[in-house]
């Protein structure tokens, strides 16, 4: 009895050891479209959680305990760096795991507000006052070409943790590749026909999906959540809109700002979204791509409507 127990016990002992050595990377990006990539890359391995619940805001979002306690024990954080998540420095000081600011990694391309126009910087109308003219771009997601670097980080650093899954990880990433390919060339032949029509947005958040699909908007109305303008400052916004006749503006998820129906009241505009962040989009292996093209086909079919 006493070697069929200590068999037993071996058995038992073994397959924790097992159990342990193939415990899943616990993977945390701070906003949606990171896990959306993450998990394109890590799809039939795990799951990667996301700090930010939808529709809440990445300039801004309030941290509770469990939010930081989680920060501090995953093993990998992804997120954006300081001119996005303006809120995570001070708690990512005291973890001592890998973390990863994708706006500093090679190879990305960056783009900086108004680099090449003066018109947003003295154009109160038209400047987005949440971006200031110099500063970084981070709505970097939104280039397929970031896309590609960000996953190759990811696969790279899972590759490193989990090397067992390290085949995978490196399948995945070639499968994302592909299919950012086939989505390039959707978006290429849905954009096309739209690229010269005019249209505005409440949020300078879009430039590097313009860049990468030839489109450009107009202007920008930024309208602080928290002010009102006056009625000098909105009758100089349906002017602009008067000038350009037929026109899209588009505002975000989840929120509408209070003027936008006052706005463009008796005009041949319509108001439409654009969702940057996809926050309720499925962390399935497509979800990144799923992101780009409801972007694409949302500012598309506003504009081919008019």
């Amino acid at each position: 009895m006493s070697r069929l127990f200590s068999i037993f016990v071996a058995f038992v002992a073994s397959f924790l050891l097992i159990g342990s050595a193939q415990a899943e990377v616990q993977v945390l990006t701070s906003i949606k479209p990171l896990q959306l990539i993450a998990a394109a890359v890590q799809d039939g391995v795990a799951i990667p959680e996301v700090l930010l619940p939808p529709g809440a805001s990445p300039h801004n979002y309030a941290l509770r305990p469990s939010d930081v306690r989680k920060v501090q024990a995953v093993d990998l954080v992804y997120w954006i760096g300081p001119d996005m998540e303006g809120f995570l420095p001070r708690v990512l000081k005291g973890r001592t795991l890998p973390t990863v600011a994708v706006q500093d990694l090679p190879g990305m391309k960056l783009r900086h507000f108004a680099e090449d126009s003066q018109s947003h910087a003295e154009d109160a109308d038209e400047h987005d006052h949440d971006h200031r003219p110099g500063t970084l771009d981070a709505h970097l997601w939104l280039s397929p070409v970031n896309a590609r670097v960000i996953a190759t980080k990811m696969a790279a650093d899972l590759s490193a943790a989990d090397p067992e899954n390290a085949a995978r990880y490196q399948s995945n990433l070639k499968a994302f590749d592909e299919r950012l390919d086939a989505l390039d060339l959707r978006l290429k032949a849905r954009l096309a026909g739209v690229s010269g029509k005019p249209y505005f947005v409440f949020h300078e958040a879009f430039d590097y999906f313009e860049d990468a699909y030839g489109l450009k908007h107009t202007g920008v109305f930024s309208v602080a959540a928290e002010v009102q303008p006056g009625a000098q400052h909105v009758a100089a916004m349906r002017t602009r809109l008067q000038e350009v006749g037929k026109t899209c503006v588009f505002s975000e998820p989840p929120l509408r700002p209070r003027l936008a129906e006052t706005l463009v009241a008796g005009l041949p505009v319509k108001l439409a979204e654009l969702d940057a962040l996809g926050g309720y989009t499925p962390a399935t292996a497509q979800g990144y791509e799923q992101v780009l093209e409801k972007l694409g086909n949302d500012l598309a079919g506003c504009l081919e409507s008019l």
